[in-house]
């Protein structure tokens, strides 16, 4: 009965015709921080009358039970229901204080982040075995320190806890923290902006689902590929 539901709410918002009211947009932590501020500045000022909702979580927003209408995504949803665009393609890399990476003997290697600590996400051995398959062997003791909020671990490596995660768009431009292994692979980050087949015949939706794939796809563009 959910889901019969969810169908019938996301097809009475899919006929609205109107550009005002509200409107619930899906991001990360790290992007809903410092990448969507302006843009969001910028349709508000473009439409004042649309409210915006910003669902901030590193967790996959469920559009089709309508905890989002749009979502900002770094995969391309498999769903048949789903419509998706992919704006482009960023870079992931390692950060750390200069200090911290002192303290380590400024590592040069993959081999010799062994002595490393980095921030880690949860428990699971999840975030270590993607480390390894990149050539970054590690142990659950390089994990002292976990926090599953992205922003949280950023303070965390600007404070010289260890090393971090973070786009190269934010870290790059962060006075504090310096790349880890200069020449080592970025870590690709693609960015798909998704919405629900039938919440995207609602002329809001689409009015603001375009508007953000064209802002997304010139922000950063110093960084673009």
């Amino acid at each position: 009965m959910g889901e019969a539901a969810s169908r019938v709410s996301l097809g009475a918002s899919g006929k609205a015709q109107t550009i005002e009211g509200e409107i619930a947009i899906a991001v990360s932590e790290a992007y809903a921080a410092f990448l969507l501020p302006p843009i969001v500045a910028r349709l508000r000022k473009l439409h004042p009358g649309i409210d915006i909702e910003m669902v901030v979580s590193n967790n996959v927003a469920n559009l089709k039970a309508r905890e989002a209408d749009i979502a900002v995504r770094s995969f391309r949803p498999t769903e048949n229901d789903l419509v998706a665009r992919k704006i482009r393609e960023d870079a992931g890399r390692f950060y750390a204080t200069p200090a911290y990476l002192r303290s380590i003997g400024n590592p040069k290697t993959p081999a010799e982040l062994s002595k490393a600590e980095f921030i880690g996400f949860d428990r699971s051995d999840v975030y270590r075995k993607g480390l390894a398959k990149m050539g970054i062997v590690l142990e659950k003791a390089n994990f002292s320190v976990l926090s599953d909020n992205h922003l949280v671990q950023w303070q965390l490596v600007k404070q010289g806890v260890g090393i971090g995660v973070m786009p190269e768009a934010i870290g790059d431009v962060e006075p504090a923290v310096t790349r880890v292994l200069d020449d080592f692979p970025a870590i690709p980050v693609p960015l798909w902006l998704t919405a629900h087949r039938e919440v995207n015949t609602s002329r809001r939706v689409r009015v603001v689902f375009d508007f953000l794939a064209q802002e997304l796809a010139d922000a950063w563009p110093e960084f673009r590929r």
